[in-house]
């Protein structure tokens, strides 16, 4: 019973580019530390009442990021959890600044020719219905992988590792850092 009243203060935020493995991961996690799990798209996409695409594609990246920024900031605000945020997340100043001074962030960091590999039959991402879906994925990486290096203050490599296995690796990482108690 100790992990679950320790990790009540726990707060973990998770990011990295889109198919990382952010809310299957988190999901996992949270389980694994008995906390609440949120994914921040699942909380924007209740609060417009449409999909994200939908609302991209009607109001634009813009008006989009500033729902996700208030979003962002809410969720930040609150004691104790596992947090999957959206790959752009980190392309606003304020999103890293607070993901990163009020919680524990991981970034799963994925090469963009692993995503391609997991994605290639995946049309429900907006971002990836292009002509060239891996060079798309090489572009978000070289423009977000400084910015999910800035907020995080842990890096795991993605690789080929079972789910299980990165949410031990993740686990493991927290407990070196004190952050919670070692199973």
């Amino acid at each position: 019973m100790q992990a679950i009243s320790t990790s009540a203060h726990v707060y973990v935020s998770l990011v990295g580019l889109p198919g990382s493995g952010k809310s299957t991961v988190g999901r996992q996690l949270a389980r694994r530390l008995h906390l609440s799990f949120l994914d921040s798209d699942h909380v924007i996409e209740e609060r417009l009442g449409c999909s994200i695409r939908d609302y991209f594609e009607r109001e634009g990246e813009a008006s989009f990021r500033d729902v996700e920024e208030s979003v962002i900031d809410e969720l930040t605000g609150i004691t104790g959890g596992v947090l999957s945020t959206g790959g752009g997340s980190v392309l606003r100043p304020a999103n890293r600044q607070r993901l990163h001074d009020r919680g524990h962030v991981v970034y799963l960091r994925s090469s963009p020719e692993e995503l391609f590999r997991r994605l290639r039959h995946d049309v429900s991402r907006p971002l990836l219905q292009v002509a060239d879906p891996l060079g798309r994925l090489r572009d978000l990486y070289a423009q977000r992988d400084p910015l999910y290096r800035e907020t995080a203050h842990f890096v795991i490599e993605t690789g080929r590792p079972s789910v299980s296995t990165l949410v031990n690796m993740i686990a493991m990482q927290l407990e070196l850092a004190g952050i919670v108690p070692g199973s």
